[in-house]
C-alpha cells in the first residue's frame, strides 16, 4: 500500500529546502516616478544580496497592466508580493527598510551570517 504524505510532512520537507527554495516575487509599480524606480532598486538589492541565484523577480507598471494588479488584489504602489514559497506576502512601500521583510521571509539567519 502507497504511503500517503500528510500535511505536516510535505510542510517538514519544504522548510528542509529553506536554503535552496526558489523565491517567486512580483513589484508592482506606479509608473516611473522617483518612488517606484526605489522600490525597483531596492528590491533588486534584497534579492541580489539574500536570495543570490534563487528568485525571480517580475516588475509589472499597474498603469501599463491594471489586470494583474487587480488579480493580486494589489491596493497600493508600490507593492512587492510574494507568490513562493507559501505562503503569498505582500509589501507595500519603496522596501527602503528591508528589515521587516527579511523577518518575514524568514531571512533574518541569511542576514547574520553575512
Amino acid at each position: 500500500m502507497p504511503e500517503n504524505k500528510t500535511t505536516t510532512k510535505l510542510f517538514e520537507e519544504a522548510a528542509a529546502e529553506d536554503g535552496t527554495q526558489k523565491f517567486v516575487l512580483t513589484l508592482f509599480v506606479a509608473g516611473m516616478t522617483p518612488k517606484s524606480l526605489r522600490a525597483i532598486e531596492n528590491a533588486r538589492q534584497l534579492c541580489e544580496k539574500y536570495l543570490k541565484d534563487r528568485f525571480d523577480l517580475e516588475v509589472i507598471d499597474i498603469y501599463q497592466e491594471p489586470g494583474l494588479a487587480k488579480g493580486f488584489q494589489v491596493i497600493a504602489a508600490p507593492t512587492l508580493v510574494k507568490e513562493l514559497p507559501p505562503p503569498l506576502q505582500r509589501f507595500i512601500g519603496d522596501l527602503s527598510d528591508p528589515e521587516p521583510i527579511l523577518v518575514r521571509l524568514a531571512l533574518k539567519d541569511v542576514e547574520k551570517s553575512s
